[in-house]
C-alpha cells in the first residue's frame, strides 16, 4: 500500500494509529493540574545541538568564568538531588541559586553550566516561567522515540515503563529524537501510559537515506521514501535539490525544514549511493542509515601515515621482551585485525599453581595518544562494525591491520595479563605489564579444531598435527584449562547461552550463496574462556586501586520480566523456581534442561530477551549473566574504544601505581560521557550488522518460493505465527492463511486455538512450512502451513502487506517488538537478536563465540 505523501502545503491528520492486533493506547487521562507549572513548548522543529551543547535561552552570565569539568558534573547531581527533595518547588536560576548556596563566580560558572547541561540532556526542565524542575515530578517523561511503521511511536525511557505517542501526538518528532513528554493519561488495565511530545531535546535524523521518485522533468519534484520504516515520513524533494540523482536511486537526504503537525519533511539529495538494484549499494545503504563514518578526517589519516610499520628499539624500551615464548593467536579464517594472543606453560609441581596462562593483548594506546585526530575519531566510532560484506573500522587499516595486529613471526607491543591456576582453575596469582611478542604461529578456529578432535585417520588431520607439532602440547593443555575454567564459572551461576548464528556466504556480486550455522567448538571455547578470564582479572586489579574505570556491567533482569519468563516455560513444561535474590544460576539450570531438545534454540533466545542490555559504567555493578563480581573490556581495544581506555588506565597504573589527582578528575569527568557513547554505538552498530543480515537470509529465499521446510514456531501474535526455518531464517504464517477455522489468540497461553477444532498452535511447536512470498524490499518472508499450501495457491507470490506510514494495516516482521504478544516469548527472536551482541556477548551474556566475517571480521569480546 502507498505511502502517505505531502505536497508542500498540503494538510491532513492522520488517523489514531492501533497496535497490530490489539488497541496498544492508554485511555485519555485528566491534562496537568490547574496552577501547575507547565514546561515552555519548543516551536515544531527547534531542537538544541547536540547533547552536552547549552539549550536555547540558557541561563549563562555573560562573561562569566569558564567552568572546570569536573566541577560542573559534581553540581549536575548536587542540583538533580535538590530537585527532587519532597519540599522543592520550581525555583528560577537566580533563586535555585541562592536556595543552594552559590557565592562566588567561580561556583556560579559552574552552577550556570551544570544548569544548562542537564536541560539539554533532559535531566531538567524549564518552564515557559523560566522555572527548573526535574520531569517526573512535572508530569513529564524524557527518552528517545522509537517510531512504528504505522505512525506512532513509543517513548524508550532509560529508567521507566515505555509510552505510547499516537501519531498526532508527535508533535514533528520523529525516531529516535530524543524528546520531552507530557503524560495525558496513566497506565491503567495493563495498558501503556500514553503522551503528546512537547518538546524535541536533539534530533537524530539529520540524514535519511532512501529511494528517490521524481515526478516529471527537472522542473518536477519528488520524493524520497526512507528505508528505515520506522520513519514514516516521505521526504519532499523540491525543484534544483536533487543533486544528481537519477529516479530509482538510493540516496542521502539533508533535512532542511523538519516535519510539523500536519506537515512532512522537505529536504535535499547530498550523496548518490547509486541505482537501487545494483550490487553493494543495498549494505551501501545501512551503512549510511546507520551514520557510520565511512572516511576518516585527514588529520587522522595523516597521523596514521606516521605511524611506523615495524616495532623499533625505541618502542621496545621499558617492556618485557617475550619474543622467544610460545605464543599463538587463534581466530577466524579470514580475520585481519588480530588483537589478543595466547600462551599457557605448564608449572613445575609441589606448588598451589598448575598453569601459567598469558593473554597478550595488543597495545593499541602507544599508537594512538589520548586527544589526537586518531583518538578522537576513534571515540566517535566506538566500535568496529562487521557487516556482511564489508567492516567500518573503528582504526585505519594501516593500524588495524597493520602494526596494531599481532600478525606471525614479528615484533608487536603488546599489554600481558599472566595469570596462574590450580588444577581446578581457581587463580591464584597474577602480574600485568608491557611486553614485546613475536606469534610463532597464525592459527584458526577450524584448524584447531580439526588438530584436537580430528579423526587421526584422516590425512589432512595428520598434516596439520605434522606443521604445528611445536604448539600442539600447548593446545592440548590449553583445551583442559578452558574446561576447567568453564566448569567454575559455571559453579558460580554464570549463563551461557547456546543461540546459533548464521554465516552468509557471498557471491562476487554480493548475493548470498549459502547460509552457514556457525558451530561453537573447544577452538572458539578456548578463547572465550582466556578472554572472559582476562577481563576479570584488569577489572578486580584496577578496582581494588580505587581508580576511575571503565567497566562492563549487565544489572539483574526486571521482575515483571521474570514473571513472564516464567509463565513462558511452564507453557512449554519447564519450571522457574520464584527466589526473592534473583541469581543467574536459576537461569543457568533451565538452559541445561533444554540442551539437545527441539525447544532449545527459542528457549536460549527468550531467555536472552529476558535479561537487560549489558552496558559501560563508571562503577562496578557486577556482570548478572556472567555471575562476576567485576568486569570489564580489555581484550579487543583494535575495534573497541572502551578497551583502549582501560589499556591507557592500567598502563598508567602499572607505571605509577596510583593516578595523580588531575588526571583522577580529569577521568571523572570524562568516563560517565565516554560509557553513554559506547553504548548507544554499540547498540547503533549491532542494528546495522543484523540489518546487513538480514537483508541477505531474505535474499537468499528470493528463489525458494514454493519450496517445503521444516521448522520451528518461534512467535505466537494475533495476526499469526513466527516459524523459524532450519536455516535460521524467520517467516510470517499470517492468520488469514489458516484456513481450516477461525483461529484466536490466546495471550497468556502464546497460542492460537481454533474456534471450532480447538486445534492449537503454540511456542516450539514444529510445522511444516511453504515459502509464499519473498519481499527484499521490506525483508519479510510469507509461509503458508504446507496441509493448506493447496487451498492457497493464488496467495503464492502476493505483495507484502508493507503498510502505510500513517495508520496503515499491514503488520510486517519488523513491527513485533512492541506490538506482538506482551509476554517474553512472543518476540523471541527478534529480540534475543537486539540483545545478543558480538560474539561471545551472544552467549553467556557471556560466553561468547568469536566469528569472523569478510573483510576480517573478529567478534571476539566478551559479554
Amino acid at each position: 500500500m502507498a505511502r502517505r505523501r505531502r505536497k508542500q502545503g498540503e494538510t491532513t491528520t492522520g488517523p489514531a494509529a492501533e497496535a497490530a492486533g490489539r488497541d496498544e493506547r492508554a485511555p485519555a487521562g485528566s491534562a496537568a493540574g490547574a496552577g501547575q507549572e507547565q514546561p515552555e513548548r519548543a516551536a515544531a522543529g527547534e531542537a538544541p545541538g547536540p547533547a552536552g551543547a547549552p539549550a536555547a535561552g540558557a541561563t549563562a552570565a555573560a562573561g562569566a568564568p569558564s567552568a572546570a569539568p569536573a566541577a560542573v558534573a559534581r553540581w549536575e547531581e548536587r542540583i538533580v538531588a535538590f530537585m527532587r527533595e519532597k519540599a522543592y518547588r520550581p525555583l528560577t536560576a537566580g533563586q535555585l541559586a541562592a536556595a543552594m548556596g552559590v557565592e562566588d563566580p567561580e561556583a556560579d560558572a559552574a552552577f550556570r553550566a551544570a544548569l544548562e547541561r542537564l536541560e539539554a540532556g533532559g535531566r531538567v526542565v524549564r518552564t515557559r516561567t523560566r522555572r527548573y524542575g526535574v520531569p517526573e515530578r512535572m508530569n513529564l517523561a524524557v527518552g528517545v522515540l522509537q517510531g512504528h511503521p504505522k505512525g506512532y511511536a513509543f517513548l524508550i525511557q532509560p529508567d521507566g515503563d515505555d509510552v505510547f505517542i499516537p501519531a498526532e501526538n508527535l508533535n514533528g518528532a520523529m525516531h529516535r529524537d530524543r524528546v520531552v513528554v507530557r503524560l495525558v493519561g496513566r497506565a491503567r488495565g495493563g495498558r501503556k501510559a500514553e503522551g503528546e511530545v512537547i518538546r524535541i531535546l536533539e534530533r537524530a535524523n539529520r540524514e535519511l537515506v532512501g529511494r528517490l521518485e521524481w515526478r516529471g522533468d527537472e522542473a518536477g519534484y519528488g520524493f524520497v521514501t526512507p528505508v528505515d520504516q520506522r520513519l514514516f515520513w516521505d521526504v519532499f524533494i523540491p525543484q534544483g535539490q536533487l543533486g544528481g540523482a537519477r529516479a530509482g536511486d538510493m540516496v542521502v537526504v539533508e533535512i532542511t525544514r523538519w516535519p510539523e503537525k500536519r506537515r512532512g519533511p522537505e529536504g535535499r539529495v547530498v550523496r548518490v549511493l547509486g541505482p537501487a538494484d545494483a550490487p553493494g549499494v543495498d549494505v551501501a545503504a545501512i551503512v549510511a542509515k546507520a551514520g557510520l563514518r565511512v572516511d576518516f578526517p585527514p588529520a587522522a589519516l595523516a597521523q596514521a601515515e606516521q605511524v611506523p610499520e615495524k616495532v623499533t628499539a625505541r618502542d621496545r624500551r621499558g617492556r618485557r621482551d617475550l619474543r622467544d615464548w610460545l605464543i599463538v593467536t587463534i581466530d577466524g579464517a579470514d580475520a585481519k585485525d588480530l588483537d589478543d594472543a595466547v600462551s599457557l606453560e605448564r608449572l613445575p609441581e609441589g606448588g598451589e599453581a598448575v598453569w601459567r596462562l598469558g593473554v597478550h593483548i595488543a597495545d593499541v594506546s602507544h599508537y594512538v595518544p589520548e586527544g589526537s585526530p586518531l583518538d578522537l575519531e576513534a571515540r566517535r566510532r566506538a566500535t568496529s562494525v562487521y557487516l556482511v560484506d564489508r567492516v567500518v573500522p573503528m582504526l585505519p587499516p594501516r593500524l588495524s591491520n597493520g602494526i596494531c595486529s599481532l600478525n606471525p613471526r614479528v615484533d608487536r607491543l603488546t599489554v600481558t595479563v599472566l595469570m596462574d591456576f590450580d588444577a581446578q582453575g581457581r587463580r591464584v596469582g597474577y602480574e600485568i605489564f608491557p611486553s614485546v611478542i613475536r606469534t610463532r604461529h597464525r592459527l584458526t578456529y577450524e584448524g584447531v579444531q580439526r588438530m584436537l578432535e580430528g579423526d587421526s585417520a584422516d590425512p589432512e588431520v595428520r598434516a596439520l598435527r605434522e606443521q604445528h607439532a611445536d604448539v600442539l602440547p600447548m593446545l592440548e593443555d590449553m583445551a583442559r584449562l578452558s574446561a576447567r575454567l568453564a566448569a567454575r564459572r559455571e559453579r558460580r551461576g554464570s549463563i551461557d547461552f547456546d543461540i546459533a548464528e548464521v554465516k552468509v556466504v557471498l557471491d562476487e556480486q554480493g548475493m548470498p550463496r549459502e547460509l552457514l550455522r556457525r558451530e561453537r567448538t573447544v577452538a572458539t571455547r578456548i578463547i572465550e574462556e582466556f578472554m572472559i578470564a582476562a577481563n576479570e582479572t584488569v577489572a578486580e586489579h584496577c578496582h581494588w586501586r580505587q581508580a576511575p574505570f571503565l567497566y562492563r556491567v549487565h544489572e539483574e533482569p526486571d521482575p515483571d520480566e521474570v514473571e513472564e519468563l516464567a509463565a513462558f516455560l511452564t507453557i512449554l513444561g519447564y519450571h522457574l523456581p520464584p527466589r526473592r535474590k534473583l541469581h543467574p544460576r536459576l537461569f543457568q539450570q533451565v538452559l541445561k534442561q533444554v540442551e539437545g531438545r527441539p525447544e532449545e534454540y527459542l528457549v536460549n533466545a527468550v531467555v536472552l530477551r529476558t535479561m537487560k542490555r549489558a552496558r559501560y559504567a563508571t562503577e562496578a555493578l557486577g556482570h548478572f549473566g556472567l555471575a562476576a563480581r567485576f568486569y570489564c573490556h580489555f581484550t579487543s581495544p583494535i575495534r573497541r574504544y572502551p578497551d583502549l581506555v582501560v589499556h591507557r588506565i592500567v598502563k598508567e597504573l602499572v607505571a605509577r601505581g596510583t593516578l595523580p589527582a588531575a588526571r583522577v578528575d580529569q577521568l571523572e569527568a570524562l568516563l560517565p560521557e565516554i560509557a553513554d557513547h559506547c553504548s548507544q554505538q554499540e547498540r547503533v552498530a549491532e542494528e546495522a550488522e543484523r540489518e546487513s543480515v538480514d537483508l541477505k537470509k531474505v535474499q537468499f529465499m528470493a528463489d525458494k518460493v514454493g519450496e517445503t521446510y521444516r521448522g520451528i514456531i518461534s512467535g505466537v501474535t494475533s495476526f499469526g505465527l513466527f516459524v523459524t526455518l532450519p536455516n535460521l531464517v524467520e517467516g510470517l504464517v499470517h492468520v488469514s492463511t489458516l484456513t481450516d477455522d477461525y483461529y484466536h489468540y490466546e495471550e497468556k497461553l502464546y497460542s492460537l486455538v481454533g474456534e471450532r477444532t480447538r486445534r492449537t498452535f503454540r511456542l516450539g511447536d514444529e510445522v511444516e512450512v511453504v515459502v509464499a512470498g519473498v519481499h527484499p524490499e521490506t525483508r519479510t518472508i510469507d509461509l503458508v502451513l504446507a496441509e493448506l499450501a493447496g487451498e492457497l495457491e493464488d496467495y503464492a507470490g502476493r505483495p507484502a502487506r508493507a503498510g502505510r506510514r500513517r495508520g496503515g494495516t499491514a503488520t510486517t516482521q519488523a513491527e513485533r517488538g512492541k506490538n506482538a504478544a506482551r509476554g517474553a516469548a512472543a518476540a523471541a527472536p527478534a529480540a534475543a537478536r537486539s540483545n545478543s551482541g558480538k560474539g561471545r556477548e551472544r552467549r553467556a551474556h557471556g560466553g561468547t563465540g568469536r566469528r569472523s566475517a569478510p573483510g576480517g571480521r573478529k567478534s571476539q569480546g566478551a559479554p
